[in-house]
C-alpha cells in the first residue's frame, strides 16, 4: 500500500469518484483472487463470476470505509470483508437443494444426541449409528453435506433463533465499542476452547483451514490425506463445534 500512501491521501481529503475508481481497480486482483479460493470448496453450480459480482461490492466497501492512519493493511482489512460479501452473496443465491439443508439439520441433531449421550465428541460410530447409517453411508452423507461447510461458521447456528453465529468470534479490527470487544474475546475464547477438545485431526483440520487459510486440497497434503477424507472431517468437526454451541444457547 505504501506505492498508493499518496491516492489514500488524496481520497480521504477528497472523497472523488474518479479516485475511488483507481483504487478499486489497483486491489481488484484481490477479489479474483478470494473467488479462486473460495470456488474451490463450492459446488459446480455456484459461478465464479458471481463470487467476484459480490466481491467487488466488498471491496468498494472497503475502500470507503478504510483508514490509512490506523496502520492496517489493506488488504489484510480488504479481504476479510470481500470473503463476507461473497458468502452474503451465497446465503441470497441459496444455491443448496433443500434435501441437502434436511441432512444437514439431520446431523446436526445427531451430533447434538450423541454429545449429550456420550459427553464429549462423539466417534463416527456414534453418530453413523443414530443417524440409522453403516459407517461408509455417514462418511459419503458428511462428503455430500460439505459444501455447506463453507458458510457454517457464518450461519446461524442450531438453536439460535437468529441471535449469534460462528462470525461473531471473528475478530474485527475496526470494532470500538469496549463492550463487543468483551463479549467478542468471550466468545473467541469459548470457540478456541471447544477447538481444543476436539480429536486431533479433526482439530489439525480447522486450524489449517480457518487460521493458516489453506484449501481443503492444500490440508490433505499437509495430511497426507485425500481431499474428499478432509472434506469428511472438516464436516464432523464444524457440526460438532455447531452442535455444542446449540448446547450452550438453549441451556
Amino acid at each position: 500500500m505504501e506505492a498508493n500512501q499518496s491516492l489514500w491521501r488524496d481520497y480521504q481529503h477528497t472523497r472523488d469518484r474518479a479516485l475511488r475508481e483507481k483504487l478499486v481497480l489497483i486491489y481488484l486482483p484481490l477479489v479474483k483472487w478470494t473467488a479462486g479460493r473460495l470456488k474451490q470448496t463450492l459446488p459446480n453450480t455456484v459461478q465464479v463470476q458471481d463470487l467476484e459480482g459480490a466481491g467487488v461490492r466488498g471491496l468498494i466497501q472497503s475502500v470507503d470505509c478504510f483508514d490509512p492512519d490506523r496502520g492496517i493493511r489493506f488488504e489484510s482489512y480488504a479481504t476479510t470483508r470481500i470473503r463476507g460479501a461473497m458468502l452474503d452473496g451465497l446465503r441470497e443465491y441459496d444455491w443448496l437443494p433443500r434435501s441437502l439443508r434436511t441432512k444437514t439439520k439431520l446431523l446436526e441433531r445427531a451430533f447434538e444426541t450423541c454429545e449429550t449421550r456420550v459427553g464429549g465428541i462423539p466417534a463416527d460410530e456414534d453418530v453413523a449409528g443414530e443417524l440409522g447409517l453403516s459407517l461408509d453411508e455417514y462418511r459419503e452423507m458428511l462428503e455430500e453435506v460439505g459444501s455447506l461447510q463453507l458458510v457454517s461458521l457464518d450461519s446461524e447456528p442450531a438453536g439460535a433463533d437468529g441471535e449469534g453465529s460462528f462470525h461473531d468470534v471473528i475478530a474485527d479490527p475496526e470494532v470500538e465499542d469496549p463492550l463487543a470487544k468483551i463479549e467478542m474475546e468471550e466468545e473467541r475464547r469459548r470457540v478456541l476452547e471447544w477447538l481444543q477438545d476436539l480429536p486431533e485431526q479433526m482439530r489439525r483440520v480447522m486450524v489449517l483451514y480457518y487460521y493458516e487459510e489453506l484449501t481443503l486440497k492444500e490440508v490433505g497434503q499437509v495430511m497426507n490425506l485425500s481431499e474428499s477424507r478432509v472434506c469428511q472431517i472438516h464436516s464432523a468437526a464444524v457440526h460438532s463445534l455447531r452442535a455444542r454451541l446449540a448446547q450452550e444457547l438453549v441451556a
